[in-house]
């Protein structure tokens, strides 16, 4: 007010925090977020005893109600006395690696997130240990890989239609860290593939490994005026090596052998490499 400042503003929310400082926040704030924690109940009450789950979540509900009643007021508002909430809405984080949780507990805590609160984000942040740290944490960190792809899956369940529950392989309950997860969920549901991109649905399209949002859009543009073909798809900003395996074009169609052979996973396995000394 005093300074005329409208940049962007992220405020943390602390749990029970007073209606009328939530209120006051909200005015100033592009968004709130009140960070969870810890992925379980379980987790959370083992490490930080002094933190209520059922308070964070109690505190997620109000800022959900406010942020409800702030769009249908700006539904009906006229322009000139358009009210002011966290326009960006609310947001969470979760420490990753601190305790045993899975990929799969962490997926389904964010997916419920979601829906039961309208988040705009969750945010997963590897646990990093320090010197003297309580017994009860472990003693090294996990692999920065697990907090990508925990972000690689957070955007498949947000942007790309996948559900929480197929992620991740039921027997594993963790993403793999060689490859992504939606190149891990074409792997186990072959059957599904080759997919013809003259023909196949949106919904379809999005979980080809190699097909980004804006891919998808293209390949829907472009298929309205000519067939797709093979050299197409560089302009298309598609990666072949990825892709081929799983799509046929007017002039490409993956043997079954590619498709349903063993070697199509170490396919797309990093190479290893020899290190050197780094001096």
């Amino acid at each position: 007010e005093e300074h005329h400042f409208r940049a962007y503003i992220h405020l943390k929310i602390l749990p029970k925090a007073a209606d009328a400082l939530i209120e006051e926040a909200g005015k100033y704030a592009d968004r709130l977020s009140i960070n969870i924690e810890m992925p379980s109940e379980e987790g959370l009450t083992k490490l930080a005893p002094e933190k209520d789950t059922r308070a964070i979540r109690r505190t997620m509900g109000r800022l959900r109600l406010k942020l409800d009643e702030a769009k249908e007021a700006n539904e009906t508002a006229t322009r000139a006395k358009l009210p002011r909430f966290a326009p960006a809405g609310q947001s969470t984080q979760m420490i990753v690696g601190a305790d045993a949780a899975s990929d799969k507990t962490i997926l389904h805590t964010s997916a419920n997130l979601y829906g039961s609160y309208k988040l705009k984000r969750v945010y997963y942040s590897a646990f990093s240990p320090i010197p003297d740290a309580s017994r009860a944490l472990p003693l090294a960190p996990p692999p920065l890989m697990r907090e990508h792809r925990l972000y690689q899956a957070d955007w498949l369940m947000r942007f790309y239609g996948f559900d929480a529950g197929e992620i991740v392989d039921e027997a594993e309950g963790m993403l793999p860290l060689d490859i992504d997860p939606k190149l891990a969920w074409a792997l186990r549901h072959r059957e599904r593939f080759p997919l013809d991109i003259a023909t196949a649905c949106r919904e379809d399209l999005l979980r080809v490994p190699g097909f980004g949002t804006r891919a998808v859009e293209r390949i829907i543009a472009t298929r309205r005026v000519t067939s797709i073909r093979l050299a197409d798809l560089a302009r298309l900003h598609i990666p072949r090596n990825k892709a081929l395996p799983f799509i046929v074009l007017s002039d490409h169609r993956p043997s079954p052998h590619l498709l349903d052979g063993n070697g199509l996973v170490q396919r797309f396995k990093p190479k290893a490499k020899q290190l050197g000394f780094g001096f």
